[in-house]
């Protein structure tokens, strides 16, 4: 087994027992700091009748309290900070898409940990320093850009920190420096396949061998889809703001969910109802604890991403515990007229149908019941004046949402390039029911 697809072997293969041996003391100093440094988090652990000295080990994570985005939103800006301020270099925030700002402090260790786990998953997909690393996440307060340039430097690749946007010059620099690694969300990548095509390109042209793509759900379907534009392999990266950015797991070559770097993020699974631990292979959401981080340590936070863990081998030698593709959020799932519907199911209907990736979802309350309006964009060959022909095609597309949800949408298909493109999150959903007072 080479090590030269792992950034820190030692860590990355660890023997379990150890690994958990290392958490374990970890977590108890964790504890102790958050405690004595973290009035708002002491009050809670005082609430629940626990103390740093009820915390020998993993064993007992358990017995901790949750922290949830109202408890920082409510602490904003800076109720959660651990450190004195002078310590910090750096802040990120959240894009604020689901209510009030996240703002997320770290010192230079802690961007020294983040760094490292983003170099990890460039290593996972092949990277070298003999790559041409294009980041086309954003920078400034997103964690995208910062998190992945950081890795990028640490494997020693030449990093092109190119942000998002402006496809003209992305193109330039892809094709001129001869990238071989793009980082961007998944919806970006797919529009830059496009972006090709249109000015003649075909896949083989480019340079590309890899793409590391997140920040916003995608599926199978879109995978392979970006994968065909691009002529690439694919993978997967997670991570959000509050427990550092990109990077707290990632995908390896086999494409079999993503190994958490749990020597700094300790994964649960909990049942988000009634907040029970599960054990390995439940679906349920998904809670980190950051085990060694200085100025904003997150413990048993609650991700609201709904997935299941596995410690199933992995061929690639890493023995990293993997989590499956998040299935949705607990907070976004629509429930519309009784069903749990999640974007994704959406999105793989559409792709499995043949369309292209670009819709948007509004639902809305008429008369008391729930309607549900898809907008689905054509591409240019698919384009039919006819309007006979687009109404057979957005029947047959309509029965097949119906077959995978269970409930009637309406569906509209729409023109090329009609529907907004976006460069960084891509935004869905428009709720207009007015379900709460």
């Amino acid at each position: 087994m080479s090590n030269a697809r792992f950034y820190q072997p030692e860590i990355e293969t660890m023997p379990l027992e150890e690994m958990q041996a290392l958490q374990s003391e970890k977590l108890v100093k964790q504890v102790r700091h958050i405690y004595d440094n973290v009035p708002y988090y002491r009050a809670k652990m005082e609430k629940k009748g626990v103390t740093p000295d009820d915390i020998h080990g993993i064993e007992d994570l358990h017995k901790l309290p949750f922290i949830t985005k109202d408890d920082l939103r409510d602490q904003y800006p800076k109720g959660f900070l651990a450190v004195d301020q002078s310590k910090c270099v750096r802040i990120q925030s959240t894009s604020g898409t689901t209510g009030r700002r996240v703002v997320a402090f770290y010192t230079q260790h802690d961007v020294d940990l983040w760094e490292d786990c983003c170099a990890r998953a460039i290593m996972a997909v092949g990277g070298t320093n003999e790559d041409v690393c294009q980041v086309a996440y954003g920078y400034g307060l997103f964690t995208g850009g910062p998190g992945l340039n950081g890795g990028s430097h640490k494997v020693g690749c030449l990093t092109l920190p190119m942000s998002s946007g402006n496809t003209e010059r992305q193109i330039q620099f892809m094709m001129d420096l001869e990238a071989t690694i793009l980082c961007c969300t998944p919806s970006y990548a797919a529009y830059l396949g496009e972006s090709l095509k249109e000015r003649g390109y075909k896949p083989e042209d480019n340079k590309l061998k890899a793409g590391i793509f997140g920040a916003e759900p995608w599926t199978e379907e879109m995978r392979r889809d970006i994968e065909k534009s691009l002529g690439i392999k694919a993978y997967d990266i997670y991570g959000l703001t509050e427990i550092s950015g990109p990077g707290v797991s990632f995908e390896c070559t086999e494409q079999k969910g993503m190994h958490i770097n749990e020597d700094h993020f300790l994964a649960e699974i909990i049942d988000p109802d009634t907040e029970e631990v599960l054990p390995e292979g439940e679906k349920g959401e998904l809670v980190f604890t950051c085990l060694d981080k200085e100025a904003f340590p997150m413990v048993r936070y609650r991700t609201r991403d709904i997935c299941v863990l596995t410690r199933e081998k992995c061929s690639c030698g890493r023995t990293l515990i993997r989590m499956r593709k998040p299935m949705g959020r607990s907070d976004d799932m629509l429930i519309i007229r009784g069903v749990n519907v999640f974007p994704s199911q959406i999105e793989t209907v559409l792709l499995q149908e043949g369309y292209a990736p670009n819709y948007f979802i509004e639902v809305d309350r008429v008369n008391n019941t729930d309607t549900l309006d898809i907008y689905v964009e054509l591409t240019e060959d698919q384009f039919s004046d006819t309007v006979k022909a687009v109404t057979a095609a957005e029947k047959a597309l309509a029965g097949a949402i119906k077959t995978m949800l269970g409930i009637n949408p309406a569906v509209h298909l729409v023109a090329p390039k009609t529907i907004a493109r976006s460069e960084g999150k891509a935004v869905r959903v428009k709720d207009k029911r007015k379900l709460h007072d």
